[in-house]
């Protein structure tokens, strides 16, 4: 009587295995590069070559370059947009909107974020895309403004779109207009400002 054998499951071969740090170099040379290039002039083989990877190792995980940078920027917008409960409206505006700006001026975001838009205008998938990122992080933002309801802190007839549309519009048309949109008054005051348009 021969011993039974445990079912183990098989491990990929090394092609098939993604790798969290070859993912990470390659999130980061993507980054950099459509920063120095622009998504017209982005490639699959200027970021393989940055990252210090091959083609292929790119194509298994992203079949074209428009999937990559837009999966990659969902990635990072969506996570950017979670707040944390800090038991206030007040604590939670304050840290959405800090970490919000020091999103728009990060020196890689300053750059990618125009780019993609205008980009947007000409390519309709990256205009849908960035609409569903969009939508991501307003859905975000939503649940601390319920937070606030539930709380009493916002009155319950709030007008969610465009409380939502006044969270993020400062902070973008501040870094448009070459402004410092994560100075620490500047987000205080804004904190304060935000907090009662929508108490009216």
């Amino acid at each position: 009587m021969t011993e039974a054998v445990p079912d183990r499951k098989r491990v990929p071969a090394g092609a098939a295995v993604m790798q969290p740090q070859v993912t990470s170099a390659i999130t980061d040379a993507a980054f950099t590069e459509l920063a120095e290039v622009g998504y017209g002039k982005l490639t699959m083989e200027g970021i393989a070559r940055r990252a210090g990877v091959s083609k292929p190792t790119l194509y298994r995980r992203w079949p074209t370059k428009e999937q990559m940078v837009l999966a990659l920027v969902e990635q990072v917008a969506v996570a950017a947009a979670e707040v944390p409960d800090t038991g206030s409206l007040h604590g939670d505006l304050r840290a959405f909107l800090q970490v919000t700006a020091g999103g728009f001026s990060h020196p890689l975001a300053a750059r990618i974020i125009p780019d993609l838009l205008a980009e947007g205008i000409r390519t309709r998938a990256v205009a849908d895309a960035l609409q569903t990122v969009g939508h991501s992080r307003r859905a975000k933002v939503e649940q601390m403004l319920h937070r606030g309801i539930d709380r009493g802190e916002l009155p319950a007839d709030l007008d969610l779109e465009l409380a939502l549309d006044l969270c993020i519009a400062p902070l973008f048309w501040r870094q448009l207009m070459g402004g410092e949109p994560n100075r620490p008054d500047y987000l205080d005051t804004l904190t304060n400002t935000l907090i009662a348009a929508f108490r009216g």
